[in-house]
């Protein structure tokens, strides 16, 4: 097998969110009264898959760290100078109907025009087959189209059109942080059958190392990206734990009601590294990744949580009372078993009026 550190994998996000690109959107979702921007998914999705390939020990590259949309010859210089391994870009498809319909499903595409063609389709259908595997959306297999991203970049590219903004049901998912990362870490998993590279699925806290400012190397680039996903602001991942990733792991401690030490053991890394199956009661005043997580899941099911930031304020209890009173759970604004039991499905929610 290849060993992972011998490749650059690129990662590129469409459009941007500061502002949102024009057009690119939902229709409105009824509930909450506004539209989900297509890189409300993008960024995310992009950020968790640069994040798994750090985990397996890949280099990483972004592409577009902006949240200001970036034109494509920008981005196409950007990826031909790094030399990049590969390069996927995310993004979610739409119809042309303004109103939402039945047209659902992932698509991966790639160019014809790609000097990596060949490279560039075989890598599109293990990404199709992989993320397809997971069957949380139709599997609509691989298609072709030569835009920049794929055409104009000198290695093997491909984009992820994960699902439809114009599907009532795949809307919602783009918000859904599980969905999020069943994306992310499908396409790793394929980028890792291209290279010839052993898939690392996610470890117990204890198999990653005590990591201070001044810290090196794999563990630091993963940890940077998972800060970055939470919504922490460690600098541009790069492996070197320097003020910036001190700072950002001080305020995830702080947050979450950990020592704020900047000194990432066992208890840091067992609140980034969770995967939410044993979630502790939560109520008016929690703060922290959990929060943050039941904020997203709610709003992937139509519930206004106002801003998703980790604290459990009155708008979320307020969402949480709705969706209990809705799924047939005790209203008490409390978020033990049950109500953590019913939230977590993936998707659901609030259905189309």
């Amino acid at each position: 097998m290849a060993q992972a550190s011998q490749f650059l994998i690129a990662g590129n996000d469409e459009h941007g969110m500061n502002p949102p690109t024009a057009g690119k959107r939902t229709p409105i979702m009824p509930y909450i009264d506004r539209p989900f921007f297509e890189n409300e998914f993008n960024r995310p999705a992009k950020q968790r898959f640069l994040g798994v390939c750090a985990r397996i020990g890949f280099n990483t590259f972004d592409v577009h760290p902006e949240v200001t949309d970036t034109s494509v010859s920008t981005r196409v210089t950007r990826t031909n100078r790094a030399g990049v391994s590969c390069v996927i870009t995310f993004a979610y498809n739409a119809t042309v109907n303004e109103n939402f319909n039945s047209t659902a499903g992932t698509l991966i595409y790639y160019s014809t025009t790609n000097p990596y063609r060949t490279a560039s389709r075989t890598l599109s259908g293990l990404i199709s087959e992989s993320i397809g595997a997971y069957d949380a959306v139709p599997e609509l297999g691989v298609r072709t189209l030569d835009i920049g991203m794929l055409s104009s970049v000198n290695r093997p590219a491909c984009l992820v059109e994960a699902g439809f903004m114009t599907n009532f049901r795949e809307a919602k998912l783009m918000m859904d942080p599980q969905f999020q990362q069943i994306v992310a870490e499908g396409t790793a998993q394929a980028v890792c059958a291209y290279f010839g590279v052993t898939y690392l699925p996610l470890q117990p806290a204890s198999a990653y190392s005590l990591l201070r400012r001044g810290s090196r190397g794999q563990q630091v680039l993963y940890l940077q990206w998972l800060l970055t996903v939470y919504g922490y602001q460690p600098g541009s991942p790069d492996g070197i734990f320097g003020s910036g990733t001190q700072a950002a792991v001080q305020a995830f401690q702080r947050d979450n009601g950990l020592s704020a030490d900047g000194i990432v053991g066992p208890a840091t890394w067992g609140l980034l590294l969770t995967d939410f199956a044993s979630a502790p009661l939560l109520r008016l005043g929690s703060r922290g990744i959990y929060v943050r997580y039941l904020q997203q899941k709610l709003l992937s099911k139509l519930y206004t949580v106002g801003v998703v930031d980790g604290i459990f304020g009155q708008n979320t209890l307020s969402a949480v009372r709705a969706f209990q009173s809705e799924n047939g759970l005790t209203v008490d604004g409390l978020v033990g078993p049950a109500t953590w039991r019913a939230v977590t499905v993936l998707n659901e929610g609030r259905p189309q009026p």
